[in-house]
């Protein structure tokens, strides 16, 4: 079904990252999967439309979310749009397809008291380790930066002199945070304790596990749990909830929002304006409960 000339498109000419590549993958899979069992179909010339939109009811009915559903059909359009450009089909099946209607779904973020709790009143370990914790929660914060974004640091990528951080984000595409002299003063501590313990270290990633390797995103994704289950009961406790909550209060303190999408990496204002919706919401809350005409008579 060509599927492995489409991904290797996507990893060596989009520069996509493993994590989506991965999706992209599963997502046609499980289409051209279905649509063999169904339908018995082997090529890529005999798929239309109708089986598509088959796809997309056996997957309504099996309860998938409509955010879902449009993830695959996307990674389905994208891959009938390249074999489309390349000859190998005579039209696209998905020209017609209207994907299902999703409710807007607000970024999940930490309040800034909880995150005060969490930098100011808790217990990290002693020596590297809670330095370290401590450090990636920061940079989080911080930063606004991914999660592989972090964990493909390095110390070069950390100029002191002009306190910027670069990084390489979704594409490859690089781009240059600053950050504060708080931070500025954590790295270099955390540095120094690394090299105290670690001498003779053979790489040179900034982050590291209890065992002097490189720090993968699993590592990363069980520390910041570990540490939000601490100080707040949101559903998510992820590294990405820290972007949220950098992005939403920078949001709420009235930072440009075309600032915000540069900091997050953003390729589309249109995904930094989410944050704004966390704000109006926040204005609501306060205008039901102080408002006149906005409370509920009893």
């Amino acid at each position: 079904m060509q599927i492995q000339s489409f991904l290797h498109y996507l990893e060596f000419e989009k520069r996509y990252s493993k994590h989506t590549l991965l999706a992209y993958e599963t997502d046609i899979n499980q289409f051209f999967d279905f649509v063999m069992i169904t339908y018995q179909i082997q090529k890529l010339t005999e798929i239309e439309s109708l089986h598509i939109r088959s796809w997309m009811v056996d997957l309504i009915e099996r309860k998938v979310v409509p955010r879902s559903i449009n993830r695959k059909l996307s990674a389905l359009k994208t891959f009938f749009k390249f074999h489309l450009k390349h000859g190998r089909i005579d039209k696209n099946p998905m020209s017609k397809i209207q994907p299902p209607k999703s409710g807007k779904r607000l970024p999940v973020f930490v309040s800034q008291e909880h995150l005060k709790t969490l930098f100011e009143d808790t217990t990290f370990p002693a020596g590297l380790e809670g330095v370290r914790d401590k450090l990636v929660l920061r940079m989080f914060y911080a930063t606004g930066m991914r999660s592989a974004e972090l964990v493909g640091m390095t110390r070069e990528s950390v100029d002191f002199q002009k306190q910027q951080i670069k990084v390489f984000g979704k594409g490859s595409k690089e781009r240059l945070i600053p950050f504060t002299k708080e931070l500025e003063v954590s790295i270099q501590n955390y540095i120094q304790e690394v090299d105290l313990i670690y001498p003779e270290l053979i790489h040179n990633r900034l982050f590291i596990n209890d065992s002097g390797e490189p720090v993968n995103a699993a590592f990363v994704s069980k520390l910041v749990k570990k540490y939000l289950s601490l100080v707040t009961t949101v559903e998510k406790k992820s590294p990405h909830v820290l972007r949220h909550s950098f992005a939403t209060h920078l949001s709420d303190n009235g930072a440009d929002l075309n600032a915000i999408k540069e900091l997050l990496g953003h390729s589309s204002l249109a995904a930094t304006q989410v944050y704004t919706h966390n704000s109006i919401e926040k204005l609501r809350k306060v205008y039901e409960l102080a408002h006149p005409k906005a409370k509920k008579k009893e």
